[in-house]
């Protein structure tokens, strides 16, 4: 069998053991097309051979940059692979001057863009972005040289032993990806990932997920340019899983029907709005419906793993399984049968409703330097465990430092950050990989985490405050939408809040109150700032008297990844927040 070490591997990994037909399967023009494991390797090395006629050479870089997952990038990313090369994904919706800084950062030699607004952005700096020599796209675009050219010319297979040649010489410790961190501050981070960081982070994860080989379909809707989906798709090709990739997040409900995945992977934002959607429609029910739905509901809440509330409760999940949550599985294709959560913290009602719902959600946690995995849950042997993270995964030592700071170190902690010393000096020391997140380990090896150590603060009264706990107890609340939590040097913490608007006009219209129309009269209206207000109350009681949010400000713009308030990932740009509400900060501080 074949001892994988480089990330082109996988795909010949799978073909030894089966040749699926549905290895990589994209939607064109409403039609499902499917790759198979074969098809997969053959244009890969179309690609190869194509890129070593125009004349790449080992260790020149290529920007893949796509809105949507789909077959080709995956072909690319081989393809490239195989030369010795290395690919650099970015994100599609950063700015036009990141993608400037980038492009000169990594000295980026050819580039491939999915669709016209990509190319577009593209296009308006490539003239300052002096090494970038062509740019390529996977949809049919005038103007701009189309991926197939490249698979037309590396049809002609009589420089496949020159391609072999250069796969024979890419070792393990040699440098794979450059994956450049949208960060909440400053100018991208370059994370240097070797072969062997991410391979080694694949192989040594792939125990904790509990896949049959060659059954399961899997949906990929998470940006395949953010390294936690992209080792989720090499584990799935290890694992002979089928992957389909969904055409948009605004498709996401009809791909979900249409594909029926038994496994998908999930941020918890994501996950939030399935439930909020759920719930808002099981306040709709009247009756003994809508009964029969909260008392399931209630029921899913009070979940703990491996029968540990007893006979009785069993005997009720079973009931409410049958009744209401198989109605829940329906609505996400009705075979899913696991959901893997990265990026953030995730809500503890979550885990247990889906879990009562028969779809686990199985909570892990590492960072883009860790290639990602550090932790993962897993269902099965009792490594299933509610408000941690899971265990390490094997092959890596954690360890919490004096001030609780999450070290690690293993063979999936990155080579460092492309072109800067002084950055990696800073969190590789000893050895150690520092996190800069906050945890502790439990007598049973469970690792939780308590918060991001830079985005914990300080009080003017010297108490540290953990807003990311604060602001996943608050949201959920079904009227807020996006929370922060502000206050550092403050003498108390406070809040942006952005509202759950379709959430608080449907409250209004069954009220029958006039909150306005506009987010603008909406914010200021004393009817809906004494709802928020009695919802910050509410959930002010979990926390200690210096936690407590004492003030709050509403926001009329809803937060997104193009404004500029999020990640790709969905967590917050704290930075960029406390920008844009300075005046409403002044209010809440004057």
């Amino acid at each position: 069998m074949l001892s994988i070490t480089r990330l082109f591997d996988f795909p010949y990994y799978q073909l030894e053991k089966n040749n699926i037909q549905d290895c990589l399967v994209t939607k064109y023009q409403g039609e499902w097309i499917k790759t198979s494991t074969q098809e997969y390797i053959d244009k890969a090395n179309a690609i190869s051979r194509a890129l070593l006629r125009l004349g790449v050479e080992k260790n020149d870089k290529i920007a893949i940059i796509s809105s949507n997952n789909r077959t080709e990038w995956n072909i690319m990313d081989i393809g490239v692979l195989q030369t010795g090369a290395q690919t650099v994904p970015i994100y599609p919706t950063i700015s036009e001057k990141e993608y400037e800084y980038i492009f000169n950062h990594s000295e980026s030699k050819y580039c491939f863009v999915s669709d016209e607004e990509v190319l577009r952005k593209v296009l308006a700096i490539r003239a300052n972005v002096p090494k970038l020599v062509e740019v390529y796209s996977f949809n049919e675009i005038p103007g701009c040289k189309n991926w197939k050219e490249l698979l037309e010319l590396g049809s002609d297979t009589s420089n496949q032993d020159v391609v072999e040649d250069r796969k024979n010489h890419v070792k393990t410790d040699e440098l794979a990806t450059i994956i450049y961190t949208s960060g909440t501050t400053g100018t991208p981070k370059g994370v240097m990932l070797s072969h062997k960081n991410i391979v080694s982070n694949v192989l040594d994860s792939a125990p904790r997920i509990p896949f049959k080989e060659s059954s399961s379909k899997a949906l990929s809707f998470l940006p395949v340019c953010h390294i936690f989906e992209r080792m989720i798709l090499y584990i799935y090709q290890y694992y002979s899983v089928s992957i389909y990739f969904a055409e948009s997040i605004d498709k996401l409900s009809d791909n979900i029907k249409e594909v029926k995945p038994t496994v998908f992977t999930v941020v918890p934002r994501l996950l939030e709005k399935v439930y909020d959607k759920i719930v808002t429609k099981g306040e709709e029910l009247t009756g003994f419906k809508k009964k029969l739905f909260f008392w399931a509901l209630d029921l899913g809440l009070k979940y703990e793993p491996y029968g540990k509330n007893g006979f009785w409760y069993e005997t009720k999940l079973s009931l409410a399984r049958k009744l209401i949550f198989s109605k829940w599985k329906d609505g996400l294709g009705g075979n899913l049968t696991l959901m893997v959560s990265g990026s953030a913290p995730l809500q503890h009602r979550l885990i247990r409703v889906f879990a009562a719902a028969g779809m686990p959600v199985m909570e892990g946690y590492g960072l883009t330097e860790t290639s990602p995995v550090i932790s993962v849950n897993d269902v099965r042997n009792f490594g299933f465990r509610i408000g941690t993270v899971g265990k390490p995964i094997q092959n890596l030592e954690v360890k919490i430092a004096e001030d609780g700071e999450i070290l690690c170190k293993g063979p999936n902690v990155m080579m460092g950050y492309y072109k800067n010393e002084e950055l990696t000096n800073e969190v590789l020391k000893d050895n150690y990989f520092y996190t800069g997140d906050i945890g502790e380990i439990d007598q049973d090896g469970f690792l939780r985490i308590t918060d991001r150590k830079k985005e914990m603060f300080k009080t003017s009264g010297g108490k540290y405050v953990a807003p990311q706990m604060i602001e996943n107890t608050m949201k959920q609340s079904l009227f807020i939408e996006q929370m922060m939590v502000i206050g550092e040097g403050e003498k108390m913490p406070a809040a942006f809040i952005q509202p759950n608007y379709d959430y608080l006009k449907d409250w209004a219209a069954k009220e029958g109150v006039d909150i306005g129309d506009l987010h603008e009269e909406i914010c200021v209206n004393p009817l809906v700032i004494n709802l928020f207000q009695k919802e910050i109350d509410r959930y002010n009681e979990q926390f200690g008297h210096w936690e407590q949010v004492k003030k709050f400000e509403l926001t009329p713009d809803v937060w997104s990844i193009d404004g500029g308030e999020l990640t790709p990932t969905l967590k917050l740009k704290r930075k960029v927040i406390k920008e844009k509400y300075k005046k409403l900060y002044d209010k809440i501080y004057s």
